[in-house]
This record gives C-alpha cells, structure tokens and sequence, in this order.
C-alpha cells in the first residue's frame, strides 16, 4: 500500500515558531491554511472553558444497581465537569501528563492538562481537503502506538493516520481491496501491535445511502504494523466502540444501532482473527427511555467495561452484568484512562467530564512526549 505523508504542525509548534498550522496539499487539493491558536496556546472560544475555581463544579449522579459497583466507585463519588462549549467531543487518550480528544465537527483536536485550560492541539484533525462540507469531517478515536505516537480514526479523510513526532500525518491505511473506508471510528490496539478498528458510515454526509460509500457494509478490521488490513467482520449495522479484555482473549465491540443497540464480544483466535460474535449486553430497553446509544468503552484491569451507552457510562462486569451508570443526563460519547489508570475521562456531548475510581485502567506508563518542544 502507497503511504501518504500529510505535513501538519500541532497548533502549539506552529505558534512558537511564527506559523499558521499549514497542510501540505493531497493529490489534486490546493493547501489549506487554519487558523491557529493564540500565543498561550489556549482556545481562543470562550465558551470552551474550565472553572476558574480549584473545584470543579459536579453534575448527574451515579446510579447504583449492585453492590459489586462500590469497589469501582465508592459511595460519594462525584463527577466533575471539566470543560464544556464544545460542539461533540470524543476519542479521549492519556498522552502522559495530559488529556487529548476530539471535537469533530470542529475538526480539531484539543488537549487538556490538570489545573488549566483546553488548548487547540491540531487543527485541521480529520480532513484536510479544501473543499467545504457538511457532516461530521474530524478526527474521531484517539489512540498511542508503541513509540508514544497520536494515532487518529480521520472521519472527514476517511483513514487512519499517525501524527509523526516531527509534525507530520502519515495515513497507513485508508482501502481494503481497493476500496475506501467509510470512517473509521474509534480503534484500540493489541499488545503485538496489531491495530483494531471500526469504520461505520458517520463520516459520510450521507450516512450508509452517501453516493460516495464505497463499501456495502460497515466492517470492524484489523491492521497489522506490515499495513496489512484484515476485515474482521461485515456483519454488524453501526459497529462503533472498541476495546480489548485484559487477557486479550475477547474482543468487545458496541453497536450503535437505535433498532438493536448493544455491545458484541468475539472471541480472539490464535492468528489475531475473530470467532463468531455474541451479544454481550443488550441496551434496547434503556434506549428507549435514555439519551444515547452504545459508542465508544474501555476496560479495567479486573475486566470490568466502562461502556458509553443510554443515560451516560455502564458500568458492566466481565460476566455483562449491569452494576450501575455514570449519569450524565446527555449523549455521552467515549472515555479513557488517565492519571496512572485511576481516573476516568469522559466526552459526554459538549463537555469534558472526571471520575475519580477506585479501579485502575491500562495506560501507557511511558509518559512520551508526542512532540518535540519547539527549537529542541
């Protein structure tokens, strides 16, 4: 497969060095050039902000439905807000000392640090095309490979890319036989280095009737470091959210389907293939009365599913049993791990959401630095 090299400052870089965040051209597109962020790096929208008072202002509630959840989350468990005033966040990723997630209508990546103020990251995130459309064009799942770098399901480009340590995207798979993706989603990567990922058809203005649709199903594949891309399955409507067991032995994969939402587990072959799926949980009965659906989940290292889905995150236990729900009260669409594995993250519609467990996730204990800072 051809690898594309995409150039792209991260907003903070192009600032210190005096630029504008410019994308080199793709084949057939002229160049682009986005704004960029105040010297501060901080956002320059005043409705994406943090509360100016060392406590965070809290909201919704935590719904208890078993005594197996207080372990989790212990009575007196907040959460707290964050951020907010942005159009849809998602993809949250621990980068070391920091948090990275996404605004996809705003086609751009944002990157929060505890204490301060988010701060446009990269921009633009997901589609880097000059012409102008609707739907939704950015970045979606976050991710970190091996070395520590940004790794990005491009929903507007219709790819996933690497955003390289000196400023660059390179997108390393963007076909199965010759056909393009619809959007990849979100992804979660496997120990060996294989990549796993979704590619539902959000990304495409039209959804699953979009004219450009290439494929005529919306799949859940696999990328091995080679750039071989593997379809997994073609059997699920809207497959969205995707993460790992600890043991790596299943594969969960959410299903955002308002006819039948759920979240699938597969058993993981020995050659990195999956068996034929099974419904883990069914979510139609609190879709009916909840916002939401099923989208993006993470594990901890129990097993336990942090699952974004009807009424905020569902908390489920490895057997799939319903323990409880992190209420936000609003269409909640991903979170992730951060702090050491001890707090979870959460992008819940506009804003950007903290609840501290007493579980642990898995996170990258490296603490890289995905870019080099400006002049080094």
């Amino acid at each position: 497969m051809r690898t594309l090299i995409v150039q792209c400052l991260t907003v903070a870089a192009a600032t210190a060095l005096g630029l504008g965040c410019k994308s080199a051209p793709k084949a057939g597109a002229s160049s682009v050039t986005p704004p960029a962020a105040k010297a501060s790096g901080a956002v320059s929208s005043t409705s994406v902000r943090a509360p100016a008072s060392s406590q965070y202002p809290t909201l919704g509630s935590i719904e208890r439905l078993d005594p197996a959840l207080n372990p989790l989350l212990p009575p007196g468990t907040l959460i707290e807000k964050l951020a907010e005033g942005f159009q849809w966040t998602e993809g949250p990723v621990w980068a070391g000392d920091s948090l990275l997630f996404s605004d996809i209508p705003a086609n751009a990546v944002y990157r929060w640090k505890p204490g301060g103020k988010p701060a446009l990251y990269i921009r633009p995130s997901g589609y880097l095309g000059t012409q102008r459309r609707g739907g939704e064009i950015g970045s979606n799942g976050l991710a970190r490979d091996r070395q520590g770098r940004l790794v990005l399901c491009q929903h507007g480009d219709r790819c996933l890319a690497r955003l390289e340590k000196d400023g660059n995207f390179t997108i390393f798979a963007a076909y199965y036989r010759l056909h393009r993706f619809n959007s990849p989603n979100d992804l979660v990567f496997k120990s060996n280095g294989d990549l796993y990922f979704t590619d539902p058809p959000y990304g495409l203005e039209g959804g699953n009737t979009d004219p450009k649709k290439e494929m005529p199903f919306n799949g859940v594949y696999r990328v091995k470091p080679s750039g071989e891309v593997t379809l997994l399955t073609e059997e699920l409507t809207f497959p969205n959210g995707i993460a790992f067991s600890p043991d790596e032995k299943t594969l969960y994969v959410s299903v955002s389907d308002p006819k039948k939402p759920c979240i699938m587990a597969f058993t993981v072959l020995p050659n990195g293939n999956i068996a034929q799926g099974r419904v883990f949980f069914d979510a139609t009965e609190l879709a009916k009365t909840r916002k939401g659906l099923p989208d993006g989940l993470k594990v901890d290292r129990a097993g336990n599913l942090f699952a974004t889905g009807p009424g905020g995150v569902l908390i489920l236990s490895p057997a799939g049993q319903h323990l409880g729900t992190i209420l936000t009260g609003e269409p909640t669409g991903n979170c992730a791990w951060g702090d050491g594995g001890s707090t979870l993250y959460i992008t819940s519609n506009h804003s950007l959401l903290r609840v501290h467990t007493a579980t642990r996730g898995p996170v990258m204990s490296s603490g890289i630095s995905l870019f080099p800072a400006p002049g080094r």
